[in-house]
C-alpha cells in the first residue's frame, strides 16, 4: 500500500504559500502562475492555515467581495485537515472525502512538508490498478506451447519391395 510519502517522492515537495496579510488578488495570481488550485498560509514559518480557489469562490464572490480589497486572512481555512507522510492513500482519500476537502497539508511533527491534491490521490490510485491489472493478466496468460514433434512420423514410408 502506497503512503502520502510516496506521493511527495513522485511529485516533488515544493508547496506554494502565501501571507495571511497579501491581498485574495495576489493568492489567486500566484495560484494562476504556479497551476495550483490552493496555497498555504505562512506566517513567520509556521503554517496558519490554507486557501483554494473554492474558498475565493464561496466566500468572496458570493458575497459580493473583490479580490483587489479582501486579504487572505479573511477568507482563509484556518484549521486545515492535515496528514502525516506515512498515512496511506486510501487514509487520505478518507479525510479528503468526509472533510469535503480538494487539498491536505502534509505535516510531520510541527513541519509543513508537503501538499498533496485529490488529483495526486487519484493518479496514485489509478497507477496502482494499472499495475495490478497488467500483473493479473500476464499471470493469467497460458503459457506459450512448445511446438510438438510427434516420435513416429506422421506418414509411414512407403514399404520396401
Amino acid at each position: 500500500m502506497d503512503t502520502v510519502r510516496h506521493i511527495l517522492q513522485i511529485k516533488g515537495k515544493i508547496v506554494w504559500t502565501i501571507s495571511p496579510d497579501e491581498l485574495v488578488f495576489e493568492a489567486l495570481r500566484l495560484m494562476a502562475a504556479k497551476d495550483v488550485g490552493a496555497l498555504v498560509v505562512m506566517k513567520d514559518e509556521k503554517m496558519i492555515g490554507i486557501l483554494s480557489e473554492r474558498d475565493y469562490a464561496r466566500k468572496l464572490i458570493l458575497h459580493g467581495k473583490y479580490a483587489k480589497d479582501t486579504y487572505v486572512h479573511e477568507i482563509m481555512v484556518t484549521d486545515p485537515v492535515t496528514i502525516h507522510p506515512d498515512q496511506t492513500v486510501e487514509e487520505a482519500m478518507e479525510l479528503m472525502t468526509n472533510h469535503r476537502v480538494r487539498h491536505l497539508p502534509v505535516v510531520e511533527g510541527d513541519c509543513l512538508i508537503g501538499l498533496i491534491s485529490i488529483g495526486d490521490v487519484v493518479n496514485n490510485i489509478i497507477h496502482r490498478q494499472r499495475r495490478t491489472i497488467s500483473k493479473l493478466e500476464s499471470n493469467a496468460k497460458p503459457p506459450k506451447e512448445e511446438p510438438f514433434e510427434p516420435v513416429v512420423p506422421r506418414f509411414p514410408s512407403p514399404p520396401k519391395k
